[in-house]
């Protein structure tokens, strides 16, 4: 059984196919048993699961997940990684890999290649995080579970509450409950990245714990509201809504909200009884 922690192995591995490893794509591949574990044991693994992977790179994670799950479909938009992944793990029975951008997966994908449930086990591209986050949470076919490899500064600013919240915080914890499970030094990777990262893990609420109908209408409002961090959040949402001053203000005073508040302090409750406030003003 091939070692896809072993350094010296994906160097010969990339030389014999003549391909390179894509720092702009996020290509760090992970090189640490141990965090190779605690990915698997956060994800908490049944024998019926079926997996969601995104950017498998060699398989490391896979060869990690397969033994433990029903079957794992990977999504990988770089075609010379597809060809790699595809020669080399071809032991592999239960896992297969398809060519696709994440971000826009159909409906028709998951209940085509799940049916009812799954799980989203992998080592993101930190500069896809946002998005792929978001795009999974707002789906209307969720995971039942996510835990994925992101930056630690990342993992922190998703975890954050008020009064430290961020636009990322409360994006995710409208959906779901974040935890770190474990921070994970940059030389566990080769090539090693700058940063370094975590095992996020992110329990998405099996029935909505917020009820929004209009998710963009929603973020509107609240990306204005982090727009100039430290303004007062009257400003901020005047500026960044097109508001007048004085009728921002009346609408934070009927929320029972102090204007001269700032956005990183406000819970998520808050931001939805000030959403539906300006939505009828």
């Amino acid at each position: 059984m091939i070692d896809l922690t072993d350094t010296d192995l994906i160097r010969r591995i990339l030389r014999e196919y003549r391909v390179f490893a894509q720092k702009k794509l996020g290509q760090h591949f992970l090189v640490d048993k141990n965090a190779l574990t605690k990915i698997v044991a956060a994800a908490k693994l049944k024998s019926t699961d079926s997996i969601l992977e995104i950017g498998p790179g060699l398989g490391t994670l896979t060869r990690a997940l397969a033994p433990k799950v029903k079957q794992i479909v990977a999504v990988e938009k770089d075609y010379q990684m597809i060809r790699i992944f595809r020669e080399i793990n071809r032991d592999i029975n239960n896992a297969k890999i398809v060519e696709a951008n994440a971000l826009m997966l159909p409906p028709s994908f998951f209940r085509q290649q799940f049916g009812r449930s799954y799980k989203l086990v992998a080592n993101l591209p930190y500069y896809l995080t946002s998005a792929i986050l978001r795009f999974f949470l707002q789906s209307k076919i969720r995971p039942a579970m996510m835990v994925v490899m992101v930056q630690q500064e990342v993992a922190e600013r998703i975890i954050a509450l008020p009064p430290e919240s961020n636009l990322l915080s409360v994006a995710v914890q409208l959906y779901g409950q974040p935890e770190i499970v474990a921070t994970v030094p940059r030389f566990s990777f080769w090539p090693a990245p700058k940063v370094d990262s975590a095992i996020l893990q992110i329990t998405p609420y099996r029935t909505n714990k917020y009820e929004v109908k209009d998710d963009a209408a929603l973020f509107r409002v609240i990306k204005a509201g982090f727009g100039a961090r430290r303004k007062q959040l009257h400003n901020s949402l005047s500026s960044g809504l097109h508001l007048p001053l004085s009728a921002t203000k009346q609408i934070l005073e009927d929320c029972g909200i102090q204007s001269t508040r700032r956005a990183q302090t406000l819970t998520i409750p808050e931001w939805l009884k000030l959403y539906e406030k300006i939505k009828t003003s």
